[in-house]
């Protein structure tokens, strides 16, 4: 009997109960060890006076250490084990656009504890289409233009089905410095962008989704002012907008704003005395977009659109705001055929003081803006937009038409962006008149011979 009891104290000893009122031990040897502390505890019975009370003080010290020390071990054993996170959306990304024009960024969704889905996928400084979505749609070609084994997204789904069987961003190895592995088959393109952020995104708790539709979106002025106007495109990402492109597009084709900055062709600091050139303070604007979240989270001191909101900036910026804004009512942008770019083109000669010039905006392969407009021969003379908007061109009073040049113009222009084509037209007279526009009875040859002519370059 007296070998059983001691066989029960050394293995049963009980020591506290887990939410569930399951009685929780001692390991073997902690019980050993609690067996000689309670046998040394049974003779100080004997004693008498400090030498007691000091070795009842050693005993409860001692007790209440080995209590705690077996409950951390426990709990740490336990949280290893079941490797749990919070359920939730996890997001994150890259802090600053590479030299490529890329920034990547991570969504987890974690469910029961672990991760259930993992994307991984990049965005364009200059908005647009995300990388995934390029990717899929032929035109990442790293296989055709890189030689690598397979497209961006094949590769990138492979790195995310690697985390959500390991379920730790850590368990994984790199062979070089720019962050290859050999650890998941069937990956070349280099994945330590992807881990590191998998460990940001999970370190930073979860965030949920965003406000907005995820896609690439676009607006643009419907008019020039001083022989420009002014695009944004937007890039959402896990309902949150994560680049923003603010620029500029002339009359006369050429550049555009942003480039002929970043080129010191757009000399706003020698010749205007700014505080930066605009292609600066544009990526400023844009920066600020991205932290609020909110085109309508800015305010004017004036009505040029200037503001104190953003340190650095002086120039206007209500253009870029108010196009956000526009681009993000008007929706994500339906996926398209072309490539992604401005295009345009304009006739050789002018033809009673004008010549027609098309301009075609593409975003996510679709064309998202067109304007067809006659530049004047006479210089400072204004296009002949502006003239038929001034009422100066006179078409409906002096040529009786149905409608002003403008106004025609335009519907000419959404024929375009609906047929999505530019030989989707046809004729019935050689001068170029169609039935097939209602409310239009100029002549349309010359913008839908230049869109052809501009987006050869998109195919």
């Amino acid at each position: 009997m007296a070998a059983q009891k001691e066989l029960n104290l050394r293995t049963y000893v009980p020591i506290y109960r887990d939410k569930s009122q399951n009685i929780k031990y001692f390991p073997g040897m902690l019980n050993l060890h609690l067996e000689i502390l309670l046998r040394i505890f049974k003779k100080s019975e004997l004693l008498r006076g400090d030498l007691r009370k000091m070795l009842k003080k050693i005993f409860v010290t001692v007790l209440a250490l080995m209590l705690l020390f077996s409950i951390i071990g426990c709990s740490g054993q336990s949280t290893k084990s079941q490797g749990k996170y919070q359920d939730g959306i996890y997001f994150a990304q890259e802090d600053e656009f590479a030299s490529s024009g890329w920034k990547y960024l991570v969504t987890l969704e974690v469910k029961g504890g672990k991760i259930v889905a993992a994307d991984w996928n990049g965005v364009n400084k200059t908005g647009g289409p995300d990388k995934d979505t390029l990717s899929k749609a032929g035109k990442y070609p790293i296989v055709a233009n890189g030689g690598a084994q397979a497209d961006w997204h094949v590769q990138a789904e492979k790195v995310e089905a690697y985390l959500i069987e390991t379920q730790d961003p850590s368990k994984i190895s790199f062979k070089d410095g720019e962050g290859h592995t050999d650890d998941i088959a069937g990956v070349s393109i280099k994945v330590s962008e992807f881990f590191k952020l998998v460990e940001k995104a999970l370190a930073n708790g979860p965030v949920g989704r965003g406000k907005y539709q995820d896609g690439a979106y676009y607006a643009e002025e419907e008019g020039y002012t001083k022989d420009w106007k002014y695009t944004a495109s937007l890039t959402v990402v896990n309902g949150f907008i994560v680049a923003a492109d603010w620029n500029g597009v002339n009359i006369n084709g050429g550049k555009d704003k942003d480039t002929l900055s970043k080129d010191g062709e757009y000399p706003i600091v020698t010749n205007g005395g700014a505080q930066a050139d605009w292609h600066v303070q544009a990526e400023k604007a844009e920066a600020y977009l991205l932290s609020t979240q909110d085109p309508t989270k800015i305010t004017y001191k004036d009505d040029a659109g200037h503001t104190d909101d953003i340190a650095g900036v002086s120039i206007h910026v209500k253009e870029f705001f108010e196009l956000a804004q526009k681009a993000l009512e008007n929706g994500p942008i339906a996926e398209g055929p072309y490539k992604d770019g401005f295009y345009y083109a304009q006739q050789k000669e002018f033809t009673k003081g004008f010549k027609y010039m098309a301009h075609i905006a593409v975003k996510n392969g679709r064309i998202v803006a067109a304007d067809w407009n006659g530049i004047a021969e006479e210089e400072g003379a204004p296009d002949k937009d502006n003239l038929s908007k001034s009422g100066e061109y006179g078409l409906v009073t002096k040529g009786n038409a149905q409608a002003e040049w403008h106004e025609q113009a335009q519907r000419a222009e959404a024929y375009l962006i609906e047929t999505q084509d530019p030989t989707k037209i046809s004729y019935k007279d050689d001068e170029g008149h169609t039935d097939d526009i209602a409310g239009v009875s100029i002549h349309v040859s010359e913008f839908f011979e230049l869109a052809k002519e501009a987006l050869k370059d998109a195919k």
